[in-house]
């Protein structure tokens, strides 16, 4: 066994930088968490109850945690991207795992058993953990659903930001741009850049009393 969820210190929502049209329903934005904030560790069981730990990609040269679920309308905007970004990036050694952190008893479509049916239907390729209790979102700081935070090799933040400027009806191609383009510079040794646009989706569904500060603020 291995311990669930980190830590992470007290840090500002940011709200700038949306950018996209988007469809008339709720909108969250990442909080941005800072660069350079280190891997929160998690151990966390797949949809067989395997169990996935952050120690498990010790040796890879990127690790890209996100944030996603099933029925969320901007995770299935971007499935069939998410699922190519893998096909194209798992080959090359880069550690890629997908955290649900929904609260299922509310949201029937993110339980453990959609989800092995999501994964076949969608095509993934990497983990899809189950965060039973919310702790790895809270210690990640995760706010909405698509979330992305890649570390370097160092296990250092380098981005975190949107896949690419499609959302849901706003007619742009799903390319995965902004977060490729990350995952180059980290594989070619270059830096990052820190001009990173918020990742936009629907707000994690938090149990009832579980809401961090950062999601009541």
């Amino acid at each position: 066994m291995c311990p669930q969820g980190g830590s992470a210190p007290g840090l500002a929502l940011d709200n700038a930088g949306r950018g996209g049209q988007v469809p008339a329903m709720a909108l969250t934005p990442s909080t941005m968490l800072p660069l350079g904030t280190p891997a929160s560790d998690f151990c966390l069981p797949d949809t067989e109850g395997r169990l996935v730990s952050l120690r498990d990609f010790r040796d890879a040269p990127a690790l890209l945690v996100m944030f996603i679920c099933n029925h969320c309308p901007y995770v299935k905007h971007l499935r069939s991207g998410l699922a190519q970004l893998a096909r194209d990036y798992r080959p090359r050694g880069v550690a890629i795992v997908g955290i649900n952190s929904n609260d299922v008893a509310s949201y029937p479509e993110d339980s453990p058993d959609r989800m092995r049916e999501e994964i076949r239907a969608a095509g993934y390729t990497f983990p899809y953990l189950i965060d039973e209790t919310q702790a790895v979102a809270k210690a990640y700081r995760a706010a909405c659903t698509p979330d992305f935070f890649l570390f370097d090799a160092a296990r250092k933040l380098v981005y975190r930001g949107q896949f690419d400027d499609s959302r849901p009806g706003n007619g742009v191609p799903v390319t995965g741009r902004d977060l490729r383009a990350a995952l180059e510079a980290v594989l070619s040794g270059q830096p990052v850049s820190p001009e990173q646009k918020p990742s936009l989706g629907c707000n994690i569904k938090w149990k009832p009393g579980n809401e961090p500060e950062y999601f009541r603020s």
